[in-house]
This record gives C-alpha cells, structure tokens and sequence, in this order.
C-alpha cells in the first residue's frame, strides 16, 4: 500500500508540477508526518524536489491533465459513499450513462444484482466492470482510445451518446461552480458530458467536496440543470442554498 501511495504521490506532483504539504495530505488523507517521510524517500528518486511548503517536479514536461489511474486512488473511500448514494437513485428498467470519472466503477459497484438495468458508457473502467455483472446490459459508446482518461472519444463516441435514450446520467466534473457550472479539462470528453446531459431525463452530478469552487477549461452543463447533487460531506451554504432554491436534490453523508 505505501509503494502504490508513494507512486501515485509522485505521479500527482509530476503532473500537477507544484503540490503544497497542504494539498497533499487532504488529497491522500494522510498526515503531514507521513508526507513529508513520503516525499524523503521520493526526492531520492531524482524526479522531484522539495521547496518551502510542498515540493516540485524537477523537470515540467509534463501534462496539466491527470492521469485515470492516479485519480481512481485519489480520494477513493470519499467516492465510495458517492458510488454507493448513486446506486441507490438506480431503479430496475433504467438505462443509465455513466461518464469516464473514477466514481464511475463505485456505483456499478453498488448495484444490486435483483435490478436489470442498461449500462451506456464510453469509459474502458465502467465496461470492464459491467461486463462481469449478469444484470446488466452493456452499450458501448465506440470511439477512439484515450489513455489518458482511459475512455473512447472522437465522433463516433458523440454520436452514440447523441442518439440513444437515456433516464439518468451520472457524470463527473474537473470543477464546479455556481457562475461556470460543470467544467471539465478536455474538449472531447466535455462534448460527450454535454451530449449525455443533454439527453438524459435526469442528469445527477457525482463530485466530492474538493470539486466546488474550481473552474476548467471548459463548461459541459449549467449547475441549474442537474437533477440532483451527489457528494460526500454537506454543501457550503451558498451552494446548499442554491441547489435548495432550484429544487436539486441533494445526496451525501
């Protein structure tokens, strides 16, 4: 557990470039003690260097837009309880999209085996973990690769989502903010966000508490058309009060 900590820790950094002490410690849950013993033995590695109050990464190249396999162990028992409310709001009979987030394998997770839903999905970690479950059955979007958010993009991708019917789709956003509303770091992947919220009888937003008050490069939804607001800790009061005044619902622990 420490090796697989230590590195995502690195590859958080690299890709970030600067990280805070702070940041650090609220994003793996860990103590500043043990970062800091974290970021000893990583500093040995030559491929970061500590700087008052955080570390860097030695060199910079390297992209802004953080890979799927360090965000699935980001926050991962945070997503947990998200992925486990997300399955309680799914009925037998319905069809579902579900987007490239990490949350997305907590609430296929969590669905009971008695319901018999369609799965409609253009992320590679949702297919792998519908296709093991009886259940349910699997759309796949079609599309190119993209291994750095482990899905499908491209036209193909789009036009799949555009044209089916879907009751709920869960989606995840880079940031959330009251003024901008979803927001996601790459333009195909927003696009398919858009087409999926567009489509969908209810859109749920699936985010933990870290996502408010951060905006992306680009909006895919308006915070007034979400059906409901799916975290792990109460909203902060402005949004509490925004979602309360536009009749979201809201979900959490």
């Amino acid at each position: 557990m420490k090796v697989s900590r230590l590195n995502s820790i690195e590859q958080y950094v690299l890709a970030k470039e600067t990280v805070s002490i702070d940041e650090l410690c609220e994003v793996f849950d860990v103590s500043k003690n043990t970062i800091r013993r974290d970021l000893n033995e990583l500093e040995a590695r030559g491929h970061i260097i500590k700087v008052y109050g955080g570390v860097s990464a030695v060199s910079s190249k390297y992209s802004n837009v953080i890979s799927q396999p360090i965000r699935s162990v980001i926050r991962s028992s945070d997503k947990n309880i998200i992925g486990s409310l997300a399955a309680g709001e799914i009925s037998d009979g319905d069809v579902i999209f579900i987007d490239s987030g990490t949350t997305a394998p907590c609430i296929l997770r969590h669905i009971s085996a008695r319901k018999r839903i369609t799965v409609i999905t253009h992320s590679l970690t949702a297919m792998s973990e519908a296709a093991n479950m009886e259940n349910i059955t699997l759309i796949s979007s079609g599309g190119i690769f993209s291994p750095q958010t482990n899905s499908f993009i491209g036209i193909s991708a789009y036009k799949t989502i555009s044209s089916v019917t879907i009751n709920k789709a869960f989606v995840a956003a880079s940031g959330v903010s009251i003024e901008c509303g979803l927001t996601n770091s790459t333009f195909l992947e927003a696009e398919i966000k858009r087409a999926a919220a567009s489509k969908a009888k209810s859109v749920y937003l699936v985010a933990d508490h870290s996502k408010l008050n951060k905006n992306a490069d680009i909006s895919f939804c308006s915070l007034k058309n979400i059906s409901a607001f799916i975290t792990d800790i109460k909203p902060p009061e402005p949004y509490f009060d925004f979602f309360r005044s536009n009749s979201i619902n809201m979900l959490y622990r």
